[in-house]
Formats: C-alpha cells, sequence, structure tokens
C-alpha cells in the first residue's frame, strides 16, 4: 500500500518536475530522463522523507545541474540530497518566461547561474530555497541569479536563432509531444495548407490558429527528416529512402507563421537532405 502511494504520489509530481527540468536544461526528452532518474533514486534510498515533493525537486535539480555540468569541465557533485526544503513551487503557477531564444542565451551562463535564474525567474522560487539546492547561501544565490539576468538581458548577435534552427526545434517538439513548446514557436496566426498532391496523399487541406495546429502537430512527424527547398530550411516525411511530402516552413522573427504540405512530383525532386544549416554532404 505504501509503495502504491508513493508511486501515486510521484505520478502527480511528474509534471512539474518535468517542467522545471525542461527549462532549466531545454530539452524536454532529456527532462524526461531526469526525471526518471529521479524515481529510480527514490526506489534505491532508505532515507526518510518528510516531504516528496521537496525531495524529488531537490533530487531533479541536482540531477540538472549534473546535466549540465557534463556539457562543460565542472566537476560534478553527488545529488542524493542530505536534507529537504520546503517546495515553494506547490501553489505557484509554473511561468513559462523561458522560449525557445531564450535558451539559447541560457547557454552562455554557469550551470549554477542558469538553476538560480530559471528557478527564481520562471518558477518563483525564493533565495533560501535555491541556495539550499545549490549547497550555497542566499545572498550568493541571488548574485547568481543578477548576474545571469545581466547576461540575458544584454543578447549577442548570434543569439538570434537561424531558420533552420527554429524548424529543426519544432519538429522535435513534435516528434517529443511537447505541446507547450509548439505553442511557444508558433506564431498566433500561425496556419498549414497543403497542395493538392499532399491532400491526395492524406494531409489536411487547412489548419488555422496556434493552438489548432500545435494539436495536430503534438506527438506526430516521427518520419520527418531536415531538408532544404530550394535555399528554404524544411522537413519531409520519408517513406522507403524517398521524400514523399515536405513540410515547407515560413519562418518570420524566430516564430513559425505557416506551413505547407508539399507533394507535387516537380517539389518532391528539389528537396535535399540537410543537416541543420548546411546541405547534407
Amino acid at each position: 500500500m505504501v509503495a502504491v502511494d508513493e508511486t501515486d504520489m510521484f505520478e502527480a509530481e511528474r509534471p512539474r518536475l518535468v517542467g522545471i527540468a525542461s527549462r532549466v536544461l531545454g530539452d524536454h526528452a532529456e527532462a524526461e530522463d531526469v526525471v526518471q532518474q529521479a524515481w529510480l533514486r527514490l526506489h534505491g534510498t532508505d532515507a526518510e522523507i518528510d516531504s516528496l515533493p521537496a525531495w524529488l525537486t531537490t533530487v531533479t535539480t541536482r540531477l540538472c545541474l549534473d546535466r549540465l555540468r557534463s556539457r562543460t569541465p565542472v566537476p560534478v557533485d553527488d545529488v542524493e540530497p542530505g536534507g529537504t526544503v520546503n517546495d515553494p513551487a506547490d501553489d505557484v503557477a509554473l511561468a513559462d518566461t523561458v522560449g525557445l531564444a531564450l535558451h539559447v542565451v541560457l547557454d552562455r551562463l554557469s550551470p549554477r547561474e542558469r538553476v538560480a535564474f530559471v528557478l527564481h525567474d520562471s518558477f518563483g522560487f525564493e533565495f533560501p530555497t535555491i541556495a539550499a539546492l545549490l549547497d550555497t547561501t542566499p545572498p550568493a544565490a541571488r548574485k547568481l541569479a543578477s548576474r545571469a539576468r545581466a547576461k540575458v538581458a544584454q543578447p549577442h548577435p548570434e543569439d538570434h536563432l537561424a531558420d533552420w534552427e527554429v524548424v529543426d526545434a519544432f519538429m522535435a517538439a513534435a516528434r517529443n509531444g511537447d505541446f507547450d513548446r509548439l505553442l511557444r514557436l508558433l506564431a498566433p496566426d500561425a496556419s498549414v495548407s497543403a497542395d493538392d498532391a499532399a491532400v491526395l496523399v492524406g494531409t489536411p487541406r487547412q489548419i488555422e490558429g496556434r493552438e489548432e495546429v500545435a494539436a495536430f502537430f503534438n506527438g506526430s512527424a516521427k518520419s520527418a527528416l531536415p531538408v532544404f527547398l530550394g535555399e528554404r530550411p524544411c522537413s519531409a516525411w520519408f517513406h522507403l529512402g524517398s521524400a514523399k511530402v515536405v513540410f515547407d516552413f515560413v519562418v518570420d522573427d524566430g516564430l513559425v507563421r505557416a506551413i505547407t504540405f508539399r507533394a507535387a512530383p516537380d517539389v518532391l525532386s528539389r528537396v535535399v537532405r540537410r543537416d541543420g544549416g548546411r546541405p547534407r554532404g
């Protein structure tokens, strides 16, 4: 009965934990993996847990720190918490202030700056709580967040997302079923259309509105690959090695404004596979 209750409590906490990890790491799939590791840690610990939400927040945050540190040559601390902290996120609506473009900027922050900034500015964590998670003092945690905020407020020219990065981020969110990220990547008046050939193979003729477009792509496009159509970065559904439908994107100021499904033979003949922003060699 205790195990069942613990499982139910963990599943109730999972969406919140994934939300935190997604914003800290900038990757939904990696966030899911981190939260699953937290579940395994919970199963493996003999420690007395006064507050399961607080314990899970601590473990998830420190696992995120480990992931961030693994991207840079910084020593990794043990993620097993010595104790737990009060969890202020219980009554806080999870703010969605960390958009895709901001994740590019976040990559310039140190792991500790990134965690302090995201937890405070996106989730409303108080600095004493952040300090406990980072094994530092509240003034030091405040300074980390302040320093991160200053860096974020001074974007570099290279922080602007290229169109191909927006397209690939959108398709990754579609494959991963990351509905929130799809919404963030779509313009409010986003739409989908299709040429006659694409309609004949089963694509919808028209979809209007950000939420409707996000709902259509959510969890789909698993067989799509990055391509160029002329000079435009697009994606395409492949079957048996051949492109069958091109997803032709219109990207404006970092947002997807329109997607056209194209399957006319003359269009498919111009499809070129790409790796990131370059044609595939």
